[in-house]
């Protein structure tokens, strides 16, 4: 996020801190800590400094006209116009974009089974941008936000998310992509993960008894029992994907991708890595090779397959047959 957006946030923290009845005169140091909470999720002081609350004080003075003084007795910040707010402050223009963008990226999802609980909010919040001449869109035809379509399964995220916040085990029928053959399925939700449109769920599996993902929408006749799995369960989302490029992820061997992509594609993929780890070899009259430490899965696969003879693959060996065959499959195909 811009340092200048992050500002602004800040502003409107420190001044519903000052103005809360309830622990009036908070200190430099509850300041700086609400505004981290509130930016980052933590307050231990890796993000932001007491000097940076000291120049939002002084802008917030010097910009906003807000009456900000500091109590000896109390040893903390205060309004000397107690009915002062920098809500009643005219948005900037910044600001007036930043709603209508968020409010249009609200309404993509107002559809989704996990957001039709808010469905009326998010209109009225959609239609109040709209109508308001403050707020009246005249940006309307020129951004277009992609669209999402649901697919069958988004209707269990509600039940799915209770079952991971109150470690629920739960049941569901579930349906092989390969085979087709369905089979019930007894696991502990752990987490929730969007991919390309796509919502999926990463448990505990009490039969293979390993971590695995399933795709809600091949799940039916899902139940949340009661019973509740008290025993740690190993697992951490950030290890899990780290090596990922897409939902496949796990404890599979990771290895490392070598490959030269031709002069454009190699800007493309600059501009948009496959994963992080990603990193320019060098560069030759041929292009640029990158290398990657990844699992290979079949995300990736495509993922480089998209590129077609923009980008060859020069190691592992393995991966290098796999998409060879894989071409040859397609030019077979358009031959008839």
């Amino acid at each position: 996020m811009p340092q200048i957006k992050n500002a602004h946030i800040r502003y409107r923290i420190i001044d519903r801190c000052i103005r809360n009845k309830y622990k009036p005169f908070p200190s430099k140091e509850e300041l700086r800590a609400a505004c981290e909470e509130a930016l980052f999720g933590s307050e231990d002081g890796a993000n932001i400094c007491g000097s940076t609350i000291e120049k939002d004080l002084f802008a917030m003075r010097e910009e906003m006209d807000a009456p900000i003084k500091y109590s000896k007795r109390h040893n903390g910040y205060y309004y000397e116009d107690e009915s002062f707010s920098i809500n009643d402050i005219p948005l900037s223009e910044e600001e007036i974009e930043s709603l209508k963008f968020a409010s249009k990226t609200l309404m993509q999802f107002k559809d989704t089974a996990m957001f039709q609980q808010f469905a009326f909010a998010i209109n009225k919040i959609f239609d109040k941008i709209s109508t308001s001449a403050d707020l009246k869109d005249e940006t309307a035809d020129l951004v277009q936000f992609e669209t999402g379509f649901a697919s069958s399964g988004n209707e269990y995220l509600p039940e799915l998310l209770e079952a991971i916040k109150g470690k629920l085990i739960v049941r569901f029928q579930y349906e092989s992509f390969v085979s087709g053959i369905r089979k019930l399925r007894k696991t502990l939700p752990l987490l929730l993960k969007e991919y390309r449109n796509r919502w999926y769920l990463i448990a505990f599996d009490f039969d293979k008894t390993t971590v695995i993902t399933y795709a809600l929408e091949r799940m039916d006749e899902l139940v949340v029992t009661d019973e509740i799995f008290t025993q740690p369960v190993d697992f951490s989302a950030a290890d899990f994907f780290k090596y990922s490029t897409g939902i496949t992820a796990g404890n599979n061997q990771i290895e490392e991708v070598v490959f030269r992509a031709g002069t454009i594609a190699s800007k493309y993929i600059q501009s948009q890595p496959f994963h992080f780890s990603q990193r320019l070899v060098r560069e030759d009259e041929a292009g640029v090779i990158f290398s990657l430490e990844v699992l290979i899965s079949e995300e990736l696969i495509r993922d480089f397959m998209s590129y077609g003879g923009e980008l060859k693959i020069l190691q592992p060996e393995s991966l290098k047959k796999e998409i060879t065959e894989r071409f040859k499959k397609a030019v077979y195909a358009y031959e008839d």
